[in-house]
Order: structure tokens, then C-alpha cells, then sequence
């Protein structure tokens, strides 16, 4: 089959940018927010097993480590398959995770769950989490869909309305465990996982050229056809090459460091905030959560803003900006004793933390157009490792200041949007003129 007979072949290829955007995001929102149940209930199992605080944080931070790890092989999946395939596998290995907690709940607890059974709860904790891991599979096949002018629009708005799902899971979680029991909360996590799947598999298509190549057209011939109704983008190699194209151009390390900074500390102060609040302003639980809700859902949503201004003024141009953004609120809760002032500089944190999560992703099509799906996986991958990293950093603060600490300890926060800064405007100063204005 020549490119000519395969134009006049006319096959029949489903899905649209737009749709696909929708079934992604969909996905991709019910797999991050079932996750968020287990972190928020560890203090349940903490209790009924009897674990150190050593212990727990393990608890909790296993679904995010092999949500991170994941990111980066399944990511570089995408760029073989188009992202369907690894994206309902990772969301029934989510559900199998949800579900084995379910029936250890429903069977064991509170009065039969011991010490013994912490490997098991370790071993559902880490399946749980591979719902996070959708994230990368998600960039890749929402990027092969939509040309380079809308990409920031597009993933803003992929992943500033998914990560929503944790905010929303914590603020509805207290509600369904108080007047249902923990198991219930539990079953009806595993439920919506089943529907999200099923609408995933309905709604989540390939781009054109994977589907192409599942009929069974050469990729020159795919090619053609995919370009002729306007994709853009496409892959070159397996999995491996993928990663390693990836890993291989210089430009997308930088962007891993900014991802480390915004979207690793937002997934840190998510966990620390709540802590923060309490310790240093001494407000009641629900203040506390109320308000790390509130900078959680402002991270999110300024996402989607963030991948317009993206399209508009370019990737580059508008990470300085939000990264500015950030060092300023960091300097503000670094030294302020006024409970507004700190909210105020947690606000702009949570504008800049957004914004340049959208500008990261606008940039990473453009920078390695070749393995979306790889970079993806590099920048989502390494980058949540932020989420473990930042956190102890901000107790030694505490730890070594006492109360003044909690509000010392995002000095780490300015140093690193520091750092940003000066790679963010390299990657700008590095670009040729024309692409620079362009840009």
C-alpha cells in the first residue's frame, strides 16, 4: 500500500483533539483522586496497627513514589502505542490496589489489623498509587493530538483540572468516613475508579497515526495521512529509544529541575501545609486543611490560565514570570509573623507553582517533539521526587529553629525559584532569535 492508495483508502479514524482532552483529563482526575484517599485515612491504620511515625511516613509515601517511578517507563510507552494501552492498565492496577484495601478493611478492621499485615497495606498502598502515574501517559497522547499553538492551552488544562482531584478527595473524605465508615469510603473510591475506567475506554482514544499503524499502515504511509488532518507530532523508535532521546537533549534537564520546584513542592505542601498552619499560627484542624485545600485547588485551576499564557507570550517568557511569582511569596511566609501576610504569599507561591507547571509542559513538545511520550516521563517522573525531598528539608527548620522554623524553613523554597530563574532565562537566551520571538 502506497501513500496514494492509502489516501484513497480513506480509513476510518475516531476521535478529536478535543474529546480525547476531555477522556484523558477525565482519567487522569480519578486516578489522582482515589489515591488521595489513602494518605489522608494513614492516621487510621497508624492507630489500629499501632505504627511509629517512621512507619507511617512510609505508609504515605508509597503511593507517590511508584506514581513518580512509573511516570517515566510508562510514559515512554506512549510513544509505541499512543497512551491508551498504559493508561488502562495503570487504572486497573489502581483499582486492584483500592480493592485489596477495601477487603482488608471490610475483614480486618480496626480489631484484627496488626503490625503483621503493614507489608500488605504497603504492597495496596503502591498499587493504589499507580493511578498518579497517568499523569505522564496523558502529557504523551493528549501532546500527539494537538499542534505546537495549542499545546499549552491543552496540557494546562489536562493537568491543572486532574490535580484538582486531591483537594476535592480531602474536603468530601472527611463527610464519607464520618457517617459511612472508612471500608465505605474505601468501596466507593473503588467504584468511581471502575466507572472512570470504563469512560476512559470509551473516551480516550490514540492519536491519529497510532491508529494508523493499528491498521496495519507503514509508519511513512501513517505519517502522510495523520499530517494531512493536521497532527503535528510524532515518535521516532520503541520505548527505550524514547527515554533515551529524551535523556539526551540537554534542554529537557532544565525543565526536570523546574518541575522538581513547582510541581514537586506543590505535591510537598500539600502534605506540609497542614502541619505549618497548626504549628505556627495554631489555628484548629479544619482551618488548616481549609486553607491547604484552598492553595491546592488555586494551583490547579492558575494551571490552565498558565498553559494560555504559555500558548500566547511562550513557554519560556512566562515560567520567569510564575517564577518570580514564587520567590516573592516564598520570601513573604519565609519571614512574616501576620497570618494575612502568609496567606498572601501562599497565594502568590500557589500562582507561580501553576503557572510554571503549564509552562513546563508547553515546552516540553517543543524542545523533544520527537519523544513526547519519554520526556514526559523524565520531567512528571523525576520531577514529583520533589514531593519527598522538599518536606524533610522543611522539618529540619523546625526542627532545628523550634516554632520560628515552620516559617524559615521556605527559605528552601526562594533558593530554588532562584535557581529556576537563572535556568529559565538560559533556556530563553539559548534559543535563536527567531524562535526567541516567536516563542
Amino acid at each position: 500500500m502506497d501513500s496514494a492508495s492509502a489516501k484513497s483508502a480513506a480509513p476510518v479514524l475516531n476521535g478529536s483533539p478535543n474529546a480525547s482532552l476531555f477522556g484523558a483529563t477525565l482519567g487522569f482526575f480519578i486516578g489522582f483522586g482515589a489515591v488521595a484517599l489513602f494518605g489522608a485515612t494513614a492516621g487510621k491504620f497508624k492507630d489500629a496497627m499501632q505504627l511509629s511515625p517512621y512507619l507511617v511516613g512510609y505508609l504515605v509515601a508509597i503511593p507517590m513514589l511508584t506514581g513518580s517511578l512509573l511516570r517515566i517507563p510508562f510514559g515512554a510507552w506512549v510513544d509505541t502505542t499512543g497512551g491508551k494501552k498504559p493508561f488502562l492498565l495503570l487504572l486497573l492496577l489502581s483499582l486492584l490496589g483500592m480493592s485489596g484495601l477495601y477487603g482488608v478493611l471490610l475483614t480486618l478492621y480496626p480489631n484484627h489489623l496488626t503490625a503483621s499485615h503493614y507489608p500488605l497495606i504497603l504492597l495496596l498502598g503502591a498499587l493504589a498509587g499507580c493511578g498518579i502515574a497517568t499523569f505522564s501517559v496523558g502529557i504523551g497522547q493528549i501532546s500527539y493530538w494537538f499542534p505546537q499553538e495549542r499545546q499549552g492551552w491543552a496540557l494546562g488544562a489536562y493537568a491543572g483540572f486532574g490535580n484538582t482531584a486531591p483537594a476535592l478527595a480531602t474536603i468530601g473524605l472527611p463527610a464519607v468516613t464520618m457517617y459511612w465508615g472508612l471500608s465505605t469510603a474505601y468501596l466507593i473510591s473503588a467504584a468511581i475508579l471502575i466507572v472512570g475506567i470504563l469512560l476512559y475506554s470509551i473516551l480516550g482514544k490514540n492519536a491519529w497515526y497510532f491508529q494508523l499503524l493499528r491498521k496495519g499502515y507503514q509508519p511513512d504511509e501513517a505519517r502522510v495521512i495523520a499530517k494531512q488532518k493536521g497532527q503535528e507530532i510524532f515518535p521516532r523508535g520503541s520505548a527505550i529509544q524514547a527515554l533515551t532521546t529524551a535523556a539526551t537533549t540537554w534542554r529537557m534537564w532544565p525543565l526536570v529541575i523546574l518541575y522538581f520546584t513547582t510541581f514537586g513542592g506543590f505535591l510537598a505542601l500539600t502534605a506540609w501545609f497542614p502541619t505549618f498552619w497548626k504549628a505556627y499560627y495554631g489555628v484548629n484542624l479544619a482551618t488548616a486543611v481549609s486553607l491547604t485545600a484552598g492553595f491546592s485547588l488555586l494551583t490547579s485551576l492558575i494551571r490552565v490560565a498558565g498553559g494560555i499564557w504559555a500558548d500566547r507570550m511562550g513557554g519560556e517568557r512566562v515560567a520567569i514570570m510564575a517564577l518570580v511569582s514564587l520567590l516573592l511569596g516564598a520570601l513573604i511566609v519565609a519571614f512574616s509573623s501576620f497570618f494575612a501576610a502568609t496567606i498572601v504569599g501562599a497565594l502568590l507561591m500557589a500562582i507561580g507553582m501553576g503557572v510554571n507547571n503549564a509552562a513546563v509542559f508547553k515546552l516540553v513538545p517543543r524542545y523533544v517533539e520527537h519523544s513526547v511520550g519519554g520526556a514526559a516521563g523524565w520531567v512528571g517522573g523525576l520531577g514529583a521526587f520533589g514531593g519527598f525531598a522538599v518536606p524533610p528539608l522543611l522539618g529540619w527548620f523546625a526542627t532545628v529553629e523550634g516554632t520560628a522554623g515552620y516559617a524559615r524553613g521556605f527559605l528552601v523554597y526562594v533558593g530554588l525559584a532562584f535557581l529556576c530563574l537563572v535556568l529559565a532565562w538560559f533556556l530563553r537566551a539559548s534559543q535563536p532569535r527567531a524562535k526567541r520571538a516567536s516563542a
